[in-house]
């Protein structure tokens, strides 16, 4: 027996048929139009076939629910998502990083939007006697003793993003902005292609566990491509990713349908295969081979200064690199903690969701383990997790970094409107793809300068409020400069929440109670 939905489109075929003969006598003309209901009568007649449940039941009227569906994001995004209710990145959080490329004022009418009872909302204090921050402050020395080319650096670079995640257009667009704004552009693990190299701009190059770039046939690190490479003026200093915010204990991800035959040269991998770069490094397997690795690197790039990224998970693994750095003499010159609510490009739905330590949990704890060891004036902290505005800058270097990165902010300063498509190969404003026809639409000259308004405006937002605080430089922003609204009570400062640690106290045996388990559980010889 038909079921209803059926019976209906039954009916429906017999009137087509009916109404065509009737057209017919008529006069021949009006048969174009129903060759229209015959296209529908095919659509639904493949209805009834569909593996789609909703198409079986409901022919051709069951497209409406996939259209709707379809267009479900752009109709959150465009009509009723609020000025702060967007994530990844609110409206206003876009807002703002396009005017600042744009190179138009920031200013916004009538007081904040903002929920200030809101649970977990954070802001500062003013002085009654701000400071003007000299504009030099703006910069620091990445490099510490064992480092003999320490690097300027600006206090805001470009994230680690891929040639491959981004479209040669973006890199290009981004590498020339950090060339005409003075700042650095990180490769992400993809290595380094000709895009970063057109325009000159400095570069933080990423090996990851792929090596992509430095690799052997068999994907092993090869030293002396990597020294060939790294050698270069252009690159100013050495990340080695331990894990990311977006995927932390999986390795990158890169789909097939993006693994162009010039992405596949570069990264020395099979053209239009997935690239799945391993979870785990083949160089070292404990944290003296860390250490190891990162000494081995400064002596292959004559002194250049190298680190290493890492989204925090377990807390006594970290704790292990503090004892191999203490055991070994060996000290990094910069550690870029990656917060778990990052990411750029595709990853496993589960791991952004639920895996990794956010950044403003993981930026506290990797200072003090530092300084309660007594290297923290030694290694530069690079926090790399949603900074947008000026005031999430402040927020970062107050909770124990030194400067920071921002990878989708720079994506929407060359035109990235959140679409979120990065993995789909369908990004309709050509940032994050690599279909030639849709990457064309991005100008590299007209969007280079919007990246390099962006940061400079970034950069005066965050000097402008650290004057507003009252301070004259930003390395003396602490945790009691900033006020976290808990979900019930009064709103109180990180400083006291956080435990207070002198430097070197770990190693004299003062170990907060918060810490004592992890500390006694962390191995230098293993992770």
């Amino acid at each position: 027996m038909l079921g209803y939905p059926r019976l209906i489109y039954a009916g429906y075929v017999v009137f087509t048929l009916l109404l065509g003969v009737v057209l017919a006598w008529m006069a021949p003309v009006w048969l174009w139009a129903w060759l229209i209901l015959v296209a529908l009568a095919v659509l639904g007649a493949s209805d009834l076939c569909s593996h789609r449940n909703v198409l079986r039941n409901f022919p051709i009227l069951g497209h409406l629910r996939y259209m709707l569906e379809f267009m479900r994001p752009e109709l959150r995004q465009y009509f009723f998502e609020s000025e702060t209710s967007g994530r990844p990145f609110s409206r206003e959080q876009r807002e703002i990083v396009y005017r600042r490329a744009a190179g138009a004022p920031d200013t916004s009418p009538f007081g904040t939007i903002r929920d200030y009872e809101d649970a977990g909302y954070n802001f500062t204090m003013h002085s009654v006697a701000p400071k003007t921050v000299d504009r030099r402050h703006a910069r620091l020395i990445i490099g510490n003793a064992q480092c003999r080319q320490p690097y300027d650096s600006s206090r805001l670079n470009i994230s680690a993003m891929s040639f491959g995640s981004l479209s040669a257009n973006a890199v290009a667009a981004m590498n020339r902005g950090a060339a005409l704004g003075n700042f650095a552009q990180d490769t992400g693990e993809g290595a380094i292609s000709d895009h970063h190299r057109e325009h000159g701009g400095d570069l933080i190059w990423e090996i990851a566990s792929a090596y992509f770039g430095c690799r052997t046939d068999d994907g092993r690190f090869d030293p002396e491509e990597f020294a060939r490479k790294a050698n270069t003026d252009q690159v100013k200093m050495i990340e080695i990713k331990l894990s990311q915010g977006a995927k932390p204990g999986h390795g990158g991800l890169l789909p097939g349908s993006k693994v162009t035959a010039e992405i596949a040269r570069v990264r020395e991998i099979e053209q239009g295969q997935d690239c799945l770069s391993p979870a785990a490094h083949s160089a070292f397997d404990t944290p003296i081979g860390l250490l190891r690795f990162v000494q081995r690197l400064r002596e292959l790039t004559h002194g250049k200064p190298v680190g290493f990224k890492l989204c925090l998970g377990h807390r006594a693994e970290f704790m292990g690199i503090c004892k191999a750095i203490v055991e070994t003499g060996i000290v990094p010159d910069f550690i870029t903690v990656d917060g778990a609510e990052g990411g750029t490009g595709a990853a496993p739905t589960e791991f952004s969701d639920f895996i990794g330590t956010y950044i403003n949990d993981a930026l506290p704890f990797v200072h003090e383990c530092l300084l309660g060891i007594g290297v923290r004036d030694q290694v530069r902290v690079i926090a790399s997790g949603k900074v947008v505005m000026g005031f999430d800058m402040v927020l970062k270097i107050a909770l124990g970094a030194d400067m920071c990165n921002a990878a989708r902010a720079f994506m929407f300063s060359v035109g990235c409107i959140q679409a979120r498509r990065c993995h789909t190969d369908t990004c309709p404003t050509g940032v994050a793809t690599q279909n030639p026809r849709r990457a064309a639409a991005l100008d590299v000259m007209s969007k280079s300068l919007q990246v390099r308004n962006y940061h400079d405006a970034t950069i005066k937002s965050f000097l402008d409020i650290v004057g507003t605080i009252g301070l004259d430089d930003p390395d003396e922003l602490t945790p009691a400069h900033i006020q976290h609204r808990p979900e019930h009570g009064h709103a109180s400062t990180f400083a006291d929440i956080e435990p207070r640690i002198g430097s070197g106290d770990f190693l004299d045996g003062r170990v907060p109670d918060v810490y004592r388990r992890d500390w006694q559980a962390a191995r230098a010889d293993r992770f």
